[in-house]
C-alpha cells in the first residue's frame, strides 16, 4: 500500500495541519490495523481511501486513539494528493464516501469539500465549568458556547480578545472528560478580527488525542454556520480563518456559505512525503 505525508491548509511546505494518507489496493484492511497504522504515523488523522472510480471513494479517518466519522484536513489532504499525483484532474467533483454522509469534493488549486448539513445541537454547556478548564473568565465569552457540527460536534468557543485567544492553557485532563460528557470532539475557540481573516482560531481535542490541531476543516466549517447564526457573517458568505498560529503550523482555512445554508470548507496542500508501507493486515 502507498502512503502519503501531506500539509493541508498549507500555502507553503510545513504549514498547515500534516496527515497520513493510504491508499488501499482493494477492500479496507482490518480496523485493528487501520489503528496500528494511524499510532504508528502519530499525526492527528490518517486517512485510509478506497476507489471506487474516477471520482467515487469511499474514506474512513483514524486517529492514534481511534477511528472518527469525518475529518477535514485529511479529506483536503487526500484529495489534493490525488490531484497533484495526476490520480483525479482538476475540475473534478468527486463523490467521497464517509461515515458521516456522502459529501461532494471540488478538486483544483484549491481543494474545496461540502460539509455534512450544519446544525447546533442541543446540548447545555457549562459556560463556567467551560471557561474554568480553558483558563479564562466568564466574562471573556461575549457570546454564547454553543455545539455545532457539520459531521462532527465541537463547542465553539468566542473570545474577546486575540490576546485571551493566544494565552488559553487548557486542563487538558478535565477537557477530555468534559468531551466524553457531551460527546463532542473538543473545543474551537476564536477571536474575531479584521485583519483580513474572519478570525484566528485554535482547536483542542484531547480526548482523540489531540491536545492542539493546526488546522481543522469540520470546525471551522461548524464555526461559520455558528457565525451566520449569531449575526457574524451573512449568508452566502467567504471567510478565512487562520489556525496554527501557536503551533508554529500556520493554516489558511476557506469557508463558503452558500445560499442554501450549506458550507463548503477548503485550501492548499502540500505532499511532503511519499513511500510504501512493508507490513500485512492481519
Amino acid at each position: 500500500m502507498k502512503y502519503y505525508i501531506v500539509d493541508a491548509f498549507a500555502e507553503q511546505p510545513f504549514g498547515g495541519n500534516p496527515a497520513g494518507v493510504v491508499l488501499l489496493d482493494g477492500d479496507f484492511p482490518s480496523d485493528k490495523f487501520m489503528q496500528q497504522v494511524a499510532a504508528e504515523f502519530r499525526y492527528s488523522e490518517t486517512a485510509f481511501v478506497k476507489r471506487h472510480s474516477a471520482q467515487e471513494f469511499t474514506v474512513r479517518y483514524f486517529t492514534p486513539c481511534g477511528e472518527v466519522d469525518l475529518c477535514g484536513h485529511a479529506t483536503i489532504a487526500t484529495f489534493g494528493m490525488m490531484l497533484m499525483e495526476t490520480m483525479v484532474p482538476a475540475g473534478t467533483l468527486c463523490l467521497n464516501h464517509t461515515l458521516a454522509g456522502d459529501l461532494s469534493v471540488r478538486v483544483g488549486d484549491t481543494v474545496m469539500m461540502e460539509m455534512a448539513k450544519p446544525q447546533v445541537l442541543p446540548v447545555e454547556v457549562d459556560l463556567e465549568r467551560l471557561c474554568g478548564i480553558m483558563g479564562v473568565g466568564v466574562d471573556d465569552v461575549p457570546i454564547p458556547a454553543e455545539v455545532v457540527s457539520t459531521g462532527l460536534p465541537d463547542i465553539m468557543m468566542p473570545l474577546a480578545s486575540l490576546d485571551q485567544l493566544n494565552a488559553l492553557a487548557p486542563d487538558m485532563d478535565a477537557l477530555a472528560q468534559l468531551s466524553k460528557e457531551l460527546g463532542v470532539t473538543g473545543v474551537h475557540a476564536f477571536a474575531l478580527s479584521d485583519d483580513g481573516y474572519t478570525a484566528h482560531v485554535r482547536n483542542f481535542g484531547p480526548l482523540y488525542g489531540i491536545p492542539e490541531e493546526s488546522a481543522t476543516g469540520t470546525a471551522n466549517a461548524a464555526l461559520t454556520h455558528y457565525l451566520n447564526c449569531h449575526g457574524v457573517v451573512g449568508c452566502p458568505a467567504e471567510c478565512r480563518f487562520l489556525q496554527g498560529e501557536a503551533m508554529s503550523r500556520p493554516s489558511v482555512v476557506a469557508t463558503s456559505l452558500m445560499a442554501d445554508g450549506t458550507v463548503w470548507v477548503g485550501g492548499k496542500v502540500k505532499i511532503i512525503a511519499s513511500g510504501t508501507l512493508r507490513v500485512n493486515n492481519d
